[in-house]
């Protein structure tokens, strides 16, 4: 029966010893592509989101502002200097953002740009009003009693973030 075998084998039938040779390497080529495609997918969901949290953090820095200006310092020329230079920078930021958004995610940009839209119309008007104030000077000022209101700003960071979460 060996005999028969091995000369089968010699006239070149297909062993299954031929077959496992040739299916074991397959399937681990496979599960390797696999892997590295699951790998890659999950690396550019993670640096979505990191995109994502940037650019509303960059929102969220500019809707601070107006307290940051009320808890000034000093009024002196180099801290009014420093204020408006983060502003500057914040809206460089918002602005690359909003292009950044545009070319990766185009789904998220609109939302995104109503955002910037509204948080710059309401924080915008509040910095204004905190220029117009006197900086706080005592430790018990620096609580300033009451929030500059942010009603529209939330309501368009809660949709852009709905947007976000479904583009993720």
């Amino acid at each position: 029966m060996e005999i028969i075998a091995a000369a089968q084998a010699a006239e070149g039938e297909w062993t299954w010893a031929q077959t496992a040779a040739l299916i074991v390497p397959c399937i681990a080529i496979a599960g390797a592509v696999l892997t590295y495609v699951l790998n890659q997918r999950a690396a550019r969901k993670e640096r979505r989101a990191k995109t994502f949290a940037e650019a509303l953090t960059a929102v969220e820095e500019y809707l601070e502002m107006p307290y940051r200006i009320r808890r000034r310092p000093e009024s002196s020329a180099a801290v009014r200097q420093q204020l408006t230079d983060e502003v500057s920078g914040l809206l460089a930021r918002m602005a690359f953002h909003q292009a950044w958004l545009q070319i990766e995610a185009s789904s998220v940009a609109g939302p995104y740009a109503a955002l910037v839209a509204t948080a710059r119309a309401e924080a915008g008007a509040q910095t204004s009003l905190a220029w117009q104030q006197p900086p706080i000077t005592t430790d018990t000022g620096m609580n300033l009693g009451a929030a500059y209101p942010r009603d529209r700003s939330n309501e368009a960071r809660a949709t852009c973030l709905e947007v976000m979460r479904r583009h993720l």
